[in-house]
């Protein structure tokens, strides 16, 4: 077990980045006002360990039942895609009539733990001590508690126009992600 500081601090700014959680805010808004209630704490909780679950043995996983990193990331790009679409033309794709809560699907995954952050990950691991890695992950979880937490307060702060622009501008750069993930993993596809 070796704590390195600079890891630690590297890590948890490239999660940060993957996950964007101030980003998905608009989605969690939208979310929160189809379902009524979003549980903080069990899609945070939820989270961490999908996340901490992955780093140990998500390449295994895949491997096991025959998947590769990359087809991974590009099914993953394919589910921030239609979440994308959803934001910036109103219209809803994913319709579960079943559940009541979005806590889990798709806010702890895709959302939160989902196929961007999981390679992200697996990138981590080879470079960076496990420890160090999941320090970095309870750092951006209780950023994500933070931010689902009081999300109705940042729902009033921002208008309906306020918050229907911001809606429509990140998914333009969710979209964006999205393509950029599959850009950059279905080259390994082919390979």
């Amino acid at each position: 077990m070796n704590l390195d500081f600079r890891e630690i601090a590297t890590a948890t700014m490239v999660l940060f980045a993957v996950i964007d959680i101030v980003g998905s805010i608009p989605v969690i808004i939208d979310l929160r006002t189809r379902f009524g209630h979003i549980q903080s704490e069990k899609a945070s909780i939820v989270s961490a360990g999908i996340m901490i679950a992955f780093l140990f043995v998500g390449e295994e996983i895949l491997k096991l039942i025959g998947i590769d990193v990359n087809s991974f990331a590009v099914a993953g790009s394919f589910v921030l895609f239609f979440l994308a679409l959803e934001m910036i033309l109103g219209i809803r794709l994913y319709r579960d009539e079943e559940a009541n809560s979005a806590s889990i699907v798709p806010i702890a995954f895709p959302l939160i733990a989902g196929a961007g952050t999981m390679t992200t990950l697996l990138s981590l691991r080879a470079e960076f001590q496990s420890i160090n890695i999941i320090i970095a992950i309870l750092l951006n979880i209780i950023l994500v508690y933070i931010v689902l937490k009081s999300s109705s307060k940042i729902e009033k702060m921002l208008s309906k126009n306020g918050l229907s622009i911001i809606r429509k501008v990140f998914g333009v750069v969710l979209l964006a992600i999205a393509v950029k993930l599959f850009a950059a993993n279905v080259k390994g596809l082919f390979v």
